[in-house]
């Protein structure tokens, strides 16, 4: 069984790329400081690293 990661949204995506936009918004986030968790997948941990000047991995 695989665990959860808690996402963070801290800093606002609008002066971003559509497809940034996109992977946020893919993320469930869409206000600032809104935390969502996620399945601790590959894939989750992928779109993470594809903005994370927008987002937190909260522990």
């Amino acid at each position: 069984m695989e665990g959860k990661i808690k996402i963070k949204l801290y800093r606002s995506p609008i002066c971003t790329p559509a497809k940034q936009k996109r992977v946020v918004k893919g993320l469930g986030l869409r206000k600032l400081n809104q935390v969502v968790e996620r399945p601790d997948t590959a894939v989750f941990r992928g779109m993470v690293k594809k903005v994370p000047h927008l987002l937190q991995v909260v522990e």
